[in-house]
């Protein structure tokens, strides 16, 4: 990547939120570039079977689509640097990034650097992602149709996450370590009305039991420090999720969860500088609110442009 040049958008990670504003910023004929530390796709890329994204009747592999996404951007003239992020300075007319591969300039950035679930910490829990520990329901519910699966967590997220299993699986159990919900009162009687939701309370997760795939829990009392082994196929995490802002704090404003403060246009508190996809302030994070937000921080981002030049 020339180091030199001044690029029209610099993009901060490589997922839909990213490479949809990529794609748009590349056919308006800005010069674009993507900077992504790893593989294109981000969080959609640890998703074996992608069901919810529209154009694809038999749904799509989650790190093809994130190379689909990549491709398409790039037919129109967009780059990609395989580079982190170590700093930047988004003030001014043009911002600059430091990076593992040299400095990069820009008239606008997008920050699309995602969020991440949070994970309960235990000993093989990454190494059984997508063979039985989960953190979508939304995305991979549908492969424990007619199974046993447990949903760990206590707020509106593990709620809604059980609500939705509850209609393909043949039973939900809900682990909390606490004795009632955090969820919102509107989620309580749903869930209690559910024939096939159980609860755990005061219990929380001590150890996954396993062959190839996920077999069992082994849950711990919190209270009496009993420990009790429930068999089931599939575990969804549902504890939150941490936005991946380190880089930005102090430099954009934060909500109180440390989510970029930007609203349905993508702006931030910064000129020139949007925040897209599920780094943003935002009710729902799914593959479709991203790729919408990439779109709209390039309709501003040209705005913005077209002011300055004015």
């Amino acid at each position: 990547m020339d180091t030199n040049r001044i690029y029209d958008m610099l993009i901060v990670g490589g997922g839909p939120a990213g490479y949809t504003a990529a794609l748009y910023a590349a056919r308006a004929g800005l010069d674009t570039l993507v900077l992504e530390k790893l593989s294109p796709g981000g969080q959609i890329a640890l998703t074996h079977q992608v069901d919810n994204y529209p154009g694809f009747e038999e749904g799509i592999d989650g790190f093809d689509l994130g190379m689909k996404m990549q491709a398409q951007a790039e037919r129109f003239g967009a780059k990609t640097a395989f580079a982190e992020v170590y700093s930047l300075e988004l003030e001014g007319q043009i911002k600059t990034l430091e990076t593992s591969e040299g400095s990069f300039r820009g008239r606008t950035v997008v920050i699309a650097t995602g969020a991440n679930p949070k994970e309960l910490g235990i000993e093989k829990e990454a190494q059984l992602v997508g063979r039985g520990v989960a953190y979508c329901a939304a995305c991979d519910g549908m492969f424990y149709r007619g199974k046993t699966v447990a949903v760990v967590g206590g707020g509106n997220s593990a709620a809604a996450d059980a609500l939705l299993l509850s209609r393909v699986a043949k039973k939900v159990i809900l682990v909390h370590r606490r004795d009632t919900l955090r969820a919102t009162q509107i989620y309580h009687k749903p869930l209690l009305e559910k024939e096939n939701v159980e609860f755990c309370w005061n219990s929380q997760v001590e150890e996954l039991i396993h062959g190839d795939k996920l077999q069992a829990i082994r849950l711990r009392n919190t209270q009496t420090g009993e420990q009790t082994l429930v068999e089931c196929e599939g575990l969804f995490v549902s504890i939150g999720r941490k936005p991946a802002t380190e880089l930005v704090k102090g430099k954009l404003p934060l909500d109180e969860a440390g989510y970029v403060i930007a609203g349905e246009t993508t702006e931030t508190g910064v000129p020139g500088v949007y925040a897209v996809g599920d780094v943003r302030t935002k009710p729902l994070r799914q593959v479709v609110t991203a790729v919408a937000d990439g779109a709209m921080a390039v309709a501003m981002a040209e705005e913005y442009l077209a002011g300055r030049e004015g």
